[in-house]
């Protein structure tokens, strides 16, 4: 491919590089074989289908940053410890906050005195269209306590910035995963969640602000902006291959989820023979911080994978070292914090973050994007008409509007008060930024996607805020503008074809299985 690199290096060996599957290629990963979405670009990518079933216990699954909201990493496996907790949780909720939380949470999915029903969050109607019944809860009770997921649901823009900033509202979230996993994996467990614990979006302050300082640099839009070209002749090429005019394809497959996955390997520095592997891994890993993982074979090949790939990139670290090249890992280690700032086994967990992250939540933008204006004839003829001003507009509008992910997920770390409602330490928050950002106390006509809503007023929540602001979004915004940018200048004839669009289930993320257009 001719946007990649061509280093000639061996694909790294072990455990799980037998076992890369055919589809796996070296344009980024193969379609998720679950239910899986994604997050933030760099902070957490699919997000599996995490909550219990109505009538049993309700868990979390991941949660991510960026487009979610803030830097978010998954919860999973809550799912098992709410079958471990028994009703503990239920209980814990009715002592809260006197009568008013014990007899909302005692009313359980139903709150029919009120005049509002609690719906399951992945029940087919519901993820189809969140939107309907996310602005019905947030009318009712933007600090809503479910008994049915097991959680507060925070979906007023107000109670949800409240969150981001207090330090009550934890990110720590590894022991979860640990708990889910079966007792006859728990001894192959010890270096992943070791490794987990190094993600930044694990942490909190002060040593989440320590760890993100040795990437801020390159993340500034000046250092992505250096990438600009690469990606606009990354996207024409692959355009030219796969969006041929008059083609009827899947965007999805053809653009979105390709082009991410190429520029983010490309950028890493991970070598085109490296990709089968690389990508593998990230799969398996996602299996296992995201709740795919269920049995106790899946388990341990999640966990190998995850140790691989910090091996894999221990050893690609080792490399940079003696050869620099132009890419993250040695533009890192140049800025001369690695050693000091953060030691070496930190710099390699994080990068196994990035890794992760991949770039998939980038392509449900792209796709997101394209959907809202293909199903707009007049939002996209504005932007045909001023692209360099409004295709732009028109990636941001999209993240509030219907972005890439529907919420993150918190743990409270102390006894904290949210609008009047008593939050009990180690309870779960579900910050739905998908309802936040249709918030009719902040954003006028919020159900209308508009390109020219314009940057002067309110900011989304798509991207986070604060110190968990999305550290990814200059490169995630790059590479969605690039892409619809040369889809609807270069493509007159791109039209929706009229088949029905599906989304794939997930509690966290708004993810399109196929976006079937005519170019």
């Amino acid at each position: 491919m001719t946007a990649t690199t061509t280093e000639n290096t061996a694909a790294p060996t072990g455990p799980a590089t037998a076992t890369v599957p055919a589809t796996a290629t070296a344009t980024g990963p193969a379609p998720a074989t679950t239910a899986t979405a994604a997050a933030c670009p760099f902070t957490g990518a699919r997000a599996g289908t995490g909550a219990a079933a109505p009538g049993t216990p309700a868990g979390a699954a991941g949660a991510g940053a960026g487009p979610a909201g803030p830097e978010a990493a998954p919860v999973a496996g809550a799912v098992r410890a709410g079958e471990r907790d028994g009703d503990q949780a239920g209980e814990r909720a009715g002592d809260q906050a006197g009568d008013q939380a014990g007899e909302r949470a005692g009313r359980g999915a139903a709150d029919r005195s009120a005049g509002f029903t609690e719906r399951y969050l992945l029940s087919p109607a519901v993820n189809a269209d969140p939107y309907p019944y996310l602005d019905a809860l947030r009318d009712h009770d933007p600090v809503h306590w479910s008994a049915m997921h097991r959680a507060w649901l925070v979906t007023g823009h107000e109670q949800l910035t409240h969150c981001l900033r207090d330090p009550a509202v934890s990110a720590d979230r590894v022991r979860p995963l640990m708990d889910a996993v079966p007792e006859g994996a728990r001894d192959d467990a010890e270096r992943a969640f070791g490794i987990l614990s190094r993600w930044m979006v694990f942490n909190d302050p002060p040593r989440h602000r320590r760890l993100r300082q040795v990437f801020q640099d390159q993340f500034a839009a000046r250092a992505i902006n250096r990438y600009r070209g690469f990606v606009e002749r990354a996207t024409r090429a692959m355009a030219g291959r796969r969006a041929a005019p008059g083609r009827t394809g899947d965007l999805v497959a053809d653009i979105a989820r390709p082009l991410p996955a190429l520029v983010f390997a490309r950028w890493l520095g991970v070598p085109q023979a490296d990709a089968p592997s690389f990508w593998y891994w990230n799969a398996r890993v996602g299996d296992l911080v995201l709740g795919a993982a269920q049995e106790e074979r899946e388990y341990r090949t999640s966990l190998q994978s995850l140790v691989n790939l910090e091996d894999y990139l221990a050893e690609l670290v080792r490399r940079r070292r003696e050869e620099p090249k132009d890419d993250l890992i040695s533009a890192v280690l140049a800025g001369g914090r690695v050693g000091t700032s953060v030691s070496e086994e930190e710099f390699v967990g994080m990068l196994t973050q990035m890794a992760f992250a991949g770039g998939e939540t980038t392509s449900n933008l792209i796709a997101n994007t394209l959907l809202a204006l293909l199903s707009r004839p007049d939002q996209l003829a504005a932007v045909r008409e001023d692209p360099a001003r409004l295709v732009p507009a028109a990636v941001e509008e999209t993240m509030r509007f219907d972005g890439p992910s529907k919420m993150s997920i918190r743990i409270a770390a102390a006894d904290l008060e949210l609008d009047g409602r008593a939050v009990r330490a180690g309870d779960r928050l579900f910050l739905v930024t998908a309802a936040a950002n249709r918030d009719p106390d902040r954003f006028a006509d919020p159900g209308r996607f508009d390109v020219r809503r314009g940057t002067g007023g309110p900011l989304h929540l798509g991207f986070g805020f604060g110190a968990h602001f999305c550290v990814g979004a200059a490169l995630a915004r790059l590479v969605a503008v690039s892409a619809v940018d040369v889809l609807v200048r270069e493509r007159p004839g791109l039209s929706l074809v009229d088949e029905p669009l599906s989304w794939q289930p997930s509690l966290l993320n708004r993810a399109l299985t196929a976006l079937p257009v005519r170019y």
